[in-house]
């Protein structure tokens, strides 16, 4: 069984879609320590031919917290962010279905930081036709007292993987002996995103899979959460690694 385990984010990039696409069990951390200045809550769009930030600001609090624990901002103004959202993409080709979902997501009554991520990513794998099973962490018989590699394999171990799938961007996390021992092949996914037509200027990357989700239908994106990645192994992603360097 393929499995993959990610906190969330604000309607992340494709790799995430792609990850999800490729897995058959996929958890959702709940429980985990909120991090600054990363992209739990806020991610990047196309403003003007450029990348522009758009956030969803949290309520002051500890920042020993974990996501679930945290709230937004009681003066988070859910319509200007759509009004922000609506000018950059107004005459986007999938304008009209896209921004239906994100202002089903943007609007989501529950103030807590999780339920309204994790509602916002069920509804773009709805869109998307993603079925995977989204498992909360927090829900699972573990010790969750553990941190780390250490409690990536005890959810692997509980939910019996065979492969454990993470972002690329993790190959420094994780050791293929330690998860070899359990069992578990280890694999990294690689996104190939291809360039697509965005109102006529230079490609910019890296942005939201709303963005992705206005200027493509989805059977275009489809084919590109099936195809465009590559899996690999830690022995060839360092070996990558190398000649990058």
């Amino acid at each position: 069984m393929r499995l993959a385990i990610m906190q969330p984010y604000l309607l992340p990039y494709i790799g995430y879609f792609q990850l999800l696409h490729n897995v058959e069990r996929f958890v959702l951390y709940d429980n985990i320590k909120y991090t600054k200045k990363g992209w739990i809550n806020r991610n990047r769009m196309l403003v003007n031919g450029k990348a522009g930030t758009f956030t969803v600001p949290l309520k002051h609090d500890s920042d020993l917290l974990d996501i679930r624990e945290r709230r937004l901002a009681e003066d988070f103004d859910r319509r200007k962010l759509l009004n922000q959202i609506h000018g950059a993409y107004a005459k986007a080709p999938q304008f009209a279905a896209v921004f239906a979902l994100v202002e089903c997501s943007i609007l989501y009554g529950d103030d807590n930081l999780f339920a309204f991520l994790h509602h916002a990513l069920v509804q773009a794998c709805a869109y998307l036709g993603i079925r995977t099973p989204i498992v909360v962490s927090s829900r699972l018989a573990i010790d969750h007292g553990q941190r780390s590699e250490a409690k990536v394999l005890a959810i692997c171990r509980h939910e019996r993987a065979t492969t454990y799938i993470n972002p690329i961007g993790g190959t420094e996390l994780y050791s293929a002996s330690a998860f070899a021992q359990c069992g578990v092949e280890l694999r990294f996914l690689r996104t190939r995103l291809p360039e697509y037509r965005q109102f006529g200027a230079p490609f910019v990357p890296n942005l939201s899979i709303m963005d992705v989700m206005m200027f493509n239908p989805v059977s275009v994106i489809d084919g590109w959460l099936a195809s465009q990645y590559d899996l690999q192994c830690p022995a060839r992603t360092a070996a990558l690694a190398s000649v990058e360097q």
